[in-house]
């Protein structure tokens, strides 16, 4: 096993890119599934999500190879199944994307349920909702789902609650299916305008991504395209809570400011200095922050993926802050270990009442999930002491060398290999 050994009262400093946003890429790859000619996809993160989708393709029967840093080639025309692998699919939740991918291939698929990082329940009821309206019989059988279709065929689905997977899965299956689909109270991520725009590269027919109204037009067959994936707007978000929480002064390169509209508004309301450019967001060096209340949403909303580490800021913000997360009952699971840390938070229901102001110190921590994980490295940096953090396994999820990029910055951090866990048990 692996764990980061980070050294405390670290102030970042320089510039930083973003790579490829992974909520788009663990669709966009599943995504060409649907046509049998040459796929060409840059800006792909390098993490372990990805390497496992790449094995799950290449057990499938397609052809991938990587190009350079960022860039895979995916030839799909071999493809001879529509069963991946079990235990490859039920590491991460992502591997649902194969279901809308090969029933609009192949007309049917078995795949595990997902698994993925434990943020609480997440069914995928809307996702068989919308296959089963597209004309599938979908049947749950010990702990495996199978759907199949004779024909799919376009219907007007209303999804009960906003669910990006659910989103992006039915325009998977639609844009193979005969006829018109129509998606109310679709979800408006910016991943899924970049997924409808590799669709549309390819010659599907989707419209009015971005909005809750989206609209496919099913066509018989798909062909190749060259893609580029869109920046990550988490990661750079994680970049910039983690300049300001360490007062530090970076500048991050690669984004785009937009999709992080929500992040800079809260930012600047706890009274972090930001300068914004056409594609880079620098973050300035300033005093110890105030107080906020913070809500997340479904975008445009605050993300529930910077929930975690906004929690960190407001720690070191004199006075009261509360989070209340709206979108994943389960994400609270980093309150423990920041607690061990001397943090002040109080959890009331969904909504984490901070009191803030008060130094942290070094423990020993675990990650739970993904972005949890990415919080405690963040808090490692501003203790005093020495921090250890294991179960990094989740941060590799979805950071590409999280621990070598924040060093470029300024850090002190050590991946280090161990036989056992400081934890027992």
């Amino acid at each position: 096993m692996e764990r980061l050994v980070i050294k405390g009262k670290q102030r970042l400093k320089g510039a930083t890119r973003v790579n490829g946003a992974k909520n788009a890429a663990v669709a966009v790859i599943p995504a060409s599934l649907l046509t049998s000619s040459q796929v060409k996809i840059e800006n792909i993160p390098h993490i372990t999500d990805i390497e496992w989708l790449i094995e799950i393709l290449k057990a499938l029967g397609a052809k991938v190879s990587r190009l350079g840093k960022g860039g895979l080639l995916v030839d799909s025309s071999g493809v001879n199944s529509f069963t991946p692998p079990h235990e490859l699919a039920d590491k991460f939740r992502a591997s649902y994307y194969l279901m809308g991918a090969l029933l609009g291939r192949c007309g049917q698929v078995e795949i595990p349920m997902p698994g993925g990082c434990n943020l609480g329940p997440r069914p995928i009821d809307q996702h068989i909702k919308g296959f089963t309206a597209l004309g599938a019989n979908v049947n749950l059988e010990h702990g495996l789902v199978k759907i199949k279709a004779s024909k799919l065929k376009g219907a007007h689905i209303y999804l009960d609650v906003v669910s990006v997977g659910a989103t992006i899965n039915i325009m998977l299956a639609a844009a193979r299916a005969e006829g018109k689909t129509v998606i109310e109270n679709a979800a408006k991520e910016p991943e899924i305008v970049d997924v409808a725009n590799f669709l549309n590269a390819m010659g599907a027919r989707v419209v009015g991504t971005g909005t809750d109204i989206i609209k496919i037009r099913g066509v018989p067959s798909l062909g190749g395209v060259e893609h580029s994936v869109i920046p990550d707007r988490i990661e750079a978000g994680t970049f910039m809570i983690a300049a300001a929480a360490t007062q530090g002064e970076v500048l991050i390169e690669d984004v785009i400011p937009k999709h992080l509209d929500p992040v800079i508004a809260k930012l600047k309301e706890v009274g972090v200095p930001l300068e914004i450019g056409p594609d880079w967001i620098k973050v300035l060096a300033g005093n110890s922050c105030s107080p906020a209340d913070v809500k997340t949403f479904p975008y445009p909303g605050f993300p529930t993926d910077l929930q975690a580490p906004m929690m960190v800021l407001l720690t070191q913000a004199p006075g009261t802050s509360i989070v209340s997360e709206n979108v994943f009952e389960g994400r609270f699971r980093h309150v423990a270990e920041l607690k061990k840390m001397g943090a002040r938070i109080k959890l009331e229901g969904r909504a984490a009442i901070i009191e803030g102001g008060r130094e942290l110190i070094s423990a020993p921590l675990k990650a739970a999930d993904l972005r949890g994980g990415a919080a405690l490295v963040i808090a490692g940096m501003i203790s005093r002491g020495e921090t250890i953090v294991e179960g990094i396994e989740h941060i590799d999820r979805g950071y590409e060398h999280l621990e070598e990029r924040f060093n470029r910055l300024g850090a002190k951090i050590a991946r280090k290999k161990v036989t056992e866990s400081v934890f027992p048990g």
